[in-house]
């Protein structure tokens, strides 16, 4: 929700404001932000250094909410260029009076990056107003601004500005009518070696494909395309989502656990992107089950995610999966079928049914020496002993059970069960574990930077150190040295 706060001009500000802990009204606290974050822009193109740029666009969430039609009239006024003034005043409401006093418009030594910055912001008022028509056009506008102009200081602008570009076309559910734009983006930012816009427009790409359901085009793009190294932990995230929920499409159950654990761990905080973690968790928590293994209690009752996954019905289907009783799925799937199709996890579910009849088997397999095969009919809820005998035999192939089946008397009768740590198991899950630290580990030192300050400081003592050797060498060839001794 955007706040529009009215000013009476006639009250006292002491009565009728909120004001800062300096003082300043609401509105010129955000146009000061607002110039601010120009002026990092400013300096992010002079010394050529975009992570200036990115850590201002991370202010966009918290900025969005505080914007207006009259602090944005006042921003434009104050920092664009005269072409973009006349370009942007139009999107924008002229209801409100400007003061004029305090708006002195510059006129010289624009930026076009603050230009773009300025388009960003009246994208973002467009969609919370709803005018998703107006927005495309502008987003549209601006990203043909950036391809014309061709500077590199523009990557990671451009990037927002291709996510907010598909955002639009999805609100107004024309994502398929972007692809062939995102497509030709795409190319564009691979040539370019552009890592902010390859990561952002893969990720647009791989979602279009996956609410469209065509798995199939979403694989093809993964196998053909390198996410960039560069790209940041939220798009790196997003990306290891995507990958797994189409590796899980894709009956890889191994894969897609550890591209969704990774995306979980990668992404932020609850308490920046909560939607995203339970989106993932979702779909963690049925491949996990998919997977023949039981999520981790701790999952459900943590209270960012308590919510969703109970009253999602996830907390449930888990419930039946691990005490293989099929009526209790069933009733669950039946129960909650809208919440699964809503987060498109209901094909995935229907595979558990499997799961949960091996389950079953496992138990009772555990529980009983000797059973015989009517009595596994009945606990499992099955049709026939034929069936049930169908099912035991599958499972012993499979090495789900160790039990051996009596055709003639009809019973199951299971072995004795061996020591698992005589197993390759334990050093499998140690392996991974030692895989996955030194990977954290390396990636840690690829991620570290060191201040360019200390490279500056590095080279002006190596300039000091060359003056005062040459100057050294001055007075050894004058016989300055020489001369100082005899006087001595």
């Amino acid at each position: 929700m955007v706040e529009n706060i009215m000013i009476d001009q006639t009250e006292k500000p002491t009565e009728t404001l909120e004001t800062s802990k300096e003082g300043t009204k609401p509105e010129q606290s955000v146009l000061a932000e607002i110039k601010q974050n120009a002026s990092l822009i400013e300096r992010a193109v002079i010394t050529t250094e975009t992570r200036i740029t990115s850590r201002v666009l991370r202010t966009l969430t918290t900025l969005r909410k505080r914007l207006t039609d009259q602090i944005l009239q006042e921003a434009i006024q104050l920092l664009a260029s005269q072409k973009i003034r006349t370009h942007l005043s139009p999107y924008l409401s002229n209801d409100m009076q400007l003061d004029s006093s305090s708006v002195e418009p510059s006129e010289t030594g624009v930026f076009p990056e603050v230009d773009i910055y300025l388009s960003l912001l009246v994208i973002l008022r467009l969609i919370d107003n709803s005018s998703l028509t107006s927005a495309l056009e502008l987003a549209s506008n601006t990203l043909n601004t950036i391809r014309a102009l061709n500077k590199r200081s523009f990557d990671p602008l451009a990037a927002k500005v291709w996510f907010y570009y598909y955002r639009i076309h999805e609100l107004l559910g024309q994502e398929q009518s972007a692809c062939s734009h995102l497509l030709v983006g795409q190319r564009t930012a691979v040539l370019r070696k552009d890592g902010d816009c390859q990561a952002v427009i893969l990720n647009c790409l791989l979602r279009c494909y996956l609410s469209a359901k065509a798995y199939d085009q979403a694989d093809k793009l993964i196998a053909k395309s390198t996410f960039p190294e560069g790209a940041g932990n939220p798009q790196l995230a997003r990306y290891l989502y995507y990958l797994g929920r189409v590796k899980a499409v894709q009956l890889n159950y191994s894969e897609a656990h550890d591209n969704l654990q990774q995306a979980i761990r990668r992404a932020p905080s609850g308490t920046i992107a909560p939607g995203f973690l339970q989106n993932a968790y979702k779909f963690f928590v049925v491949v996990e089950l998919l997977m023949g293994d039981i999520p981790e209690r701790s999952i459900f009752k943590q209270q960012l995610l308590k919510s969703s996954l109970e009253k999602g019905g996830y907390l449930a289907i888990t419930q039946a999966v691990r005490v293989g009783d099929l009526s209790l799925f069933a009733d669950a799937l039946e129960k909650h079928s809208e919440n699964f199709i809503r987060d498109n996890t209901y094909t995935l579910i229907l595979r558990l049914r499997h799961n949960v009849i091996r389950t079953g088997l496992r138990m009772i397999s555990l529980a009983y020496s000797r059973i015989p095969l009517r009595d596994i009919c009945a606990k499992l809820r099955l049709d026939s002993e034929e069936d049930a005998e169908y099912i035991v035999a599958k499972a012993a192939r499979e090495g789900v059970i160790d039990a051996t089946i009596n055709h003639q008397q009809g019973y199951m009768e299971s072995k004795q069960g061996g020591n698992i740590y005589n197993s390759e198991e334990p050093q499998v899950l140690f392996r991974q574990r030692i895989q996955f630290c030194m990977g954290l580990h390396n990636d840690s030192v690829k991620a570290m930077r060191y201040p360019l300050k200390a490279k500056d400081d590095d080279l002006a003592k190596a300039e000091e150190a060359r003056e005062r050797e040459s100057r050294l060498i001055r007075e050894i060839e004058d016989g300055d040295i020489g001369k100082g001794e005899e006087e001595d």
